[in-house]
């Protein structure tokens, strides 16, 4: 294997910078045309979104996993992390933050500000990094780049006449991006001298090689030789290689203070290698940890279930080594009388959880079932104890409950002035409570909203893009708890709860929660042998009912004429034949009534 050795960097040749922005604003597309400028990649090996490894990041065009590579510009480094931008993937972009001291800001100029695009921006001006703003898509007939720039300049502060415009679909203006990039970030500052101190930025798991982490050296030198200590996890372990990314990997003898590139410490366990961990030397190393950054907390909880119980122990290998490549959710063991023996997942939001279990599915080839997403309540129990719950079947009875707090968001919407009825009536209706609203333009404005967790979760998302034709966008942060009227719906299968359907809802929401999931299952469960009432409970009182009806033989088809009482002596012996099979008879859920019931409207 090619391995280079070059002498110690200068620190003022260095540029550690990222790229930020709504998602669809031309991130991948923009970090494209600079490897293919800077020489990075041959044009012949080029392919779009080159950085996004993942076959699921190609088919959905969006970035998932963030990536770093090493440019050579102006006889300077450029090491440029790709970060995420849908809004469930924040926790992404904030560690990118971490390990950089500027971002490029990337603004479409055919669609202005986008509610992503403001808080990341935000999140960068906390960090103090130094901001690179540019237009991008002027090649669009729909381009205003003047009106957008105009929009930056009032909502951020950033002068007009700074921000620059380029399309990195035809590469026009990328070569002053990265000229601007490298005047306007400062130098990384670090000392060789100091004991090593590297922040761990990413990781994921090689199925040959171990943990690959992407790392940035802060103060000191990390050599190929080095054994080093874990301070978060307390372990230590030899360096098997270290390297930058060009973007292939290739192997270097050291990296000095202020470089970003690769450690694979022959690391086999997912837990050792965290994202926000600090690296040093075993002998003579740092004591302090570097500043880590928040540790994403998860938001919206669904349980997963094989659909064959044998793949049980495969579904929790398959979460363990998922759980590498993306520390921000968790799972745990958990049983269930419908759908047997699975795992209670945390997840970012709705769009994480579908990326995971997709990946399940995928990379690991398992047939899964998931539970309707639920978030996490706080109880408090009349002797005082309180308890959280994240799954609807743990709730303890009506009789033993105080209170129950649910946790809110804080929402910013931000939309053409046209549909702002339209989300207002949307918000209302999931309970929000409106904060403020700000024009940032005559055409936009934003709305900030108070909304609770559980509203959002099921498919407030897709209802605002429908009710805006796409044109709005939304960024949330968490809020607090709030005491609300919330009761659980039980649904009730021939007078047997099934644990997999309950749901905690608010009050005035019950009867068509209930309603809606019997009308749904009385389509979807096959006629059994005799009658199946679906009821739909809140404790002991039931809130709304419907019916299977049973197969009926036509007993009498071999009667002809005759007395009266031959046929319903038949027909009575018949009804005292589905009595007693009632009485006996299980339902019988096939799984696809599960798949069908549980798959969000």
């Amino acid at each position: 294997m090619h391995r280079y050795r070059r002498e110690d960097m200068e620190l003022d040749r260095i540029r550690n910078t990222s790229i930020i922005a709504h998602i669809d604003h031309g991130k991948s597309t923009l970090a494209d045309r600079m490897l293919e400028l800077t020489g990075a990649v041959d044009a012949r090996d080029m392919r779009a979104q080159y950085l996004d490894s993942m076959d699921l990041e190609r088919e959905r065009g969006i970035t998932i996993k963030l990536q770093s590579v090493r440019l050579e510009w102006d006889d300077h480094v450029v090491n440029l992390i790709d970060t995420p931008g849908h809004v469930d993937f924040g926790y992404e972009v904030s560690r990118s933050l971490a390990a950089c001291e500027s971002v490029i800001l990337v603004v479409d100029a055919a669609q202005g500000i986008e509610a992503q695009t403001l808080a990341n921006c935000y999140l960068a001006m906390e960090n103090e990094l130094e901001i690179v703003a540019c237009l991008n898509k002027i090649d669009l007939p729909a381009a205003e780049p003047d009106r957008y720039a105009a929009e930056i300049e009032n909502v951020l502060g950033i002068p007009a006449q700074d921000i620059l415009r380029i399309s990195a679909k035809t590469g026009e203006g990328v070569g002053e991006l990265l000229d601007a990039v490298v005047a306007t970030t400062p130098a990384p500052e670090g000392d060789a001298g100091e004991p090593l101190q590297a922040l761990i930025f990413d990781s994921h798991f090689d199925q040959y090689r171990g943990v690959v982490s992407s790392i940035r050296v802060v103060n000191g030198v990390l050599r190929s030789n080095d054994k080093l200590r874990f301070l978060q996890a307390g372990t230590s372990h030899d360096v098997d290689e270290i390297g930058v990314r060009t973007p292939d990997n290739m192997p270097v003898d050291q990296l000095g203070p202020g470089e970003t590139g690769y450690l694979i410490a022959g690391i086999k366990d997912v837990g050792e290698a965290r994202s926000g961990e600090t690296v040093t030397l075993e002998r003579k190393g740092a004591t302090e940890p570097l500043d880590g950054y928040a540790e994403p907390k998860p938001m919206v909880f669904s349980g997963l279930y094989p659909i064959d119980g044998d793949e049980f122990t495969d579904l929790r290998e398959a979460l363990e080594k998922l759980r590498l490549n993306d520390s921000s959710f968790t799972f745990e063991p958990e049983t269930s009388g419908a759908l047997g023996f699975g795992f209670r997942c945390g997840f970012l939001g709705l769009l994480h959880m579908e990326i995971v279990r997709e990946r399940l599915e995928r990379e690991f080839d398992l047939t899964l079932i998931s539970t309707a997403p639920s978030v996490e309540y706080h109880i408090t129990k009349a002797d005082g104890s309180e308890l959280v719950v994240s799954n609807p079947s743990d709730l303890p009875s009506a009789a033993e409950i105080v209170s129950i707090a649910e946790p809110y968001l804080k929402a910013s919407i931000l939309t053409p002035t046209d549909f702002t009825g339209t989300i207002m009536d949307l918000c209302q209706t999931r309970r929000g409570e409106m904060i403020k609203m700000e024009y940032l333009s005559p055409e936009r404005v934003e709305l900030h909203y108070r909304l609770p967790l559980a509203e959002v979760v099921i498919d407030f998302f897709d209802q605002l893009k429908s009710r805006t034709q796409g044109y709005a966008s939304l960024d949330y942060d968490p809020a607090d708890y709030a005491i609300d009227s919330l009761v659980r719906v039980d649904i009730l299968l021939h007078g047997d709860p099934v644990d997999a359907f309950s749901a905690i809802v608010h009050k005035d929401k019950a009867y068509d929660y209930g309603k809606k999931m019997a009308d749904k299952l009385k389509e979807l469960i096959p006629r059994q042998q005799f009658e199946v009432p679906i009821q739909a409970a809140i404790g002991g009182k039931i809130i709304a009912r419907t019916t299977v009806r049973a197969f009926r033989k036509d007993v009498t088809e071999k009667l002809y004429g005759g007395d009266v009482t031959r046929k319903n002596k038949l027909l009575k012996k018949q009804k005292e034949g589905k009595k007693r099979m009632k009485s006996i008879g299980r339902v019988d859920i096939p799984q696809e009534a599960f798949i069908s019931a549980l798959q969000l409207d």
